[in-house]
């Protein structure tokens, strides 16, 4: 007879099985907004983005120098020209250039069409309005032609792309006020279990913080959401069935924690099917195995586990992937990063684990990675104290100090 808490491996879903299931499940809202581009930071394109103009609109200097027709002169002698005007960044010089002429020039000043060449101005000596070039000069170079960074009606960004900080700065340099982006998903999220109490509050035998809210609430701070904090509920199936009923009529997406294991007050599942459907329950992971997904009516759901790194582990696995689905875009895989491990892991062989480490590079930029401490899935300080996370697979029964191990870090900050 088979322990209903390690059912047999087949009747679990293995990682990638499962994000399968929810790419190939959750279709991408309807509905957009045009926003200002100062509030467009973070949003996710409705439609591509096209230039209007080209980007330089004129040849400009690439430099501060001197800008000269370079015809009949030799860049492998000394040489002098008369200086005849400026041209400044935003003040052209308006007249022509004859021969044995130049003008002074500063770093993106429209190059008058009859100048070929900009000599930087190090390499120059002025003597009032004669300037002395110095061998050897480059002739024809320093000018930036119109249209280098970007022609006009040239695709700029792609939908469903997440705008960032580079993106605004482009759509800005191309004169694009607003954009069109996805309307904001509308999620609610809360915590399930009579042991938790909520901060401030004195602690009773056997009680801890709900901290599983605040980690949520922090991990959803994105400016394509719209984040409701439904609060506790407790281990009781018909408060469950009545949250989650009258929530989902408001959210495009829902995410508990805690509920969804096998135990005698664990009742996300049966609530779930009795409410809506379920995906899937199970999955080959470690930590996170009890994890419900399904949908109530228009609304999808994410019934998470209890323990704060498994609650961490999911998110970042599968409700940001999923999330990501309602925007538009495909999950598409983590950054993983192939580095030597500092630490003996252990692991036993059936599921694949997320062990929380501290990737680190060292002085010659070999990255290397170690445990950030006991795995056990309640201990935050340790998932605190980490930067990645180091992937072991299903097959994996543990790593020796200077094997090579898969990590997917949390930030490219090291």
């Amino acid at each position: 007879m088979n322990d209903i808490c390690f059912p047999p491996q087949n009747a679990l879903l293995s990682a990638e099985q499962a994000l399968s299931r929810i790419s190939q499940t959750i279709q991408p809202l309807s509905g957009v907004e045009i926003v200002d581009l100062r509030r467009a930071l973070g949003r996710t394109l409705a439609e591509d983005v096209f230039a209007a103009i080209d980007m330089p609109p004129q040849r400009n200097s690439a430099m501060d120098g001197y800008a000269f027709a370079a015809a009949g002169l030799s860049g492998a002698a000394d040489f002098r020209l008369r200086m005849v005007g400026t041209a400044w960044a935003g003040k052209p010089f308006n007249g022509t250039l004859g021969l044995g002429e130049c003008i002074r020039i500063f770093t993106g000043a429209v190059v008058p069409d009859s100048a070929d060449s900009v000599v930087a101005q190090e390499q120059t000596r002025a003597e009032a309005e004669q300037i002395s070039f110095f061998a050897p000069c480059l002739f024809q170079k320093n000018i930036r032609p119109a249209g280098s960074d970007f022609k006009a009606d040239e695709l700029l960004l792609r939908m469903p792309k997440k705008l960032t900080p580079r993106d605004i700065g482009l759509l800005a340099a191309a004169g694009i006020a607003a954009v069109k982006v996805r309307r904001r998903v509308r999620i609610g999220f809360f915590s399930t279990g009579d042991e938790l109490a909520p901060l401030g509050a004195e602690l009773d035998v056997g009680q801890i913080y709900d901290s599983n809210r605040y980690l949520l609430a922090a991990m959803l701070d994105d400016p394509n959401f719209e984040v409701h904090d439904l609060g506790t509920v407790k281990d009781d199936p018909l408060a469950l069935e009545a949250t989650l009923i009258g929530a989902a009529a408001n959210h495009d997406a829902l995410v508990s924690t805690g509920g969804a294991s096998v135990g005698d007050a664990d009742y996300v599942k049966q609530v779930l099917e009795k409410c809506g459907q379920v995906n899937f329950w199970k999955l080959a992971i470690k930590p996170g195995k009890p994890l419900a997904f399904g949908k109530i009516g228009d609304c999808w759901y994410f019934g998470l586990p209890g323990n704060p790194v498994a609650v961490l582990v999911t998110y970042h696995k599968f409700v940001k992937p999923g999330l990501d689905c309602l925007l538009g875009a495909l999950p598409r895989p983590p950054l993983q990063l192939r580095v030597r491990s500092d630490s003996q892991l252990r692991k036993v062989p059936g599921r694949s684990e997320y062990q929380r480490g501290i990737l680190k590079q060292g002085e010659n930029g070999e990255l290397t990675v170690a445990a950030a401490g006991p795995q056990d899935s309640h201990q935050l300080k340790v998932a605190s104290m980490a930067n990645c996370f180091i992937v072991l697979d299903a097959d994996c029964d543990g790593v020796s100090r200077g094997d090579w191990v898969l990590v997917e870090p949390f930030t490219l900050d090291l």
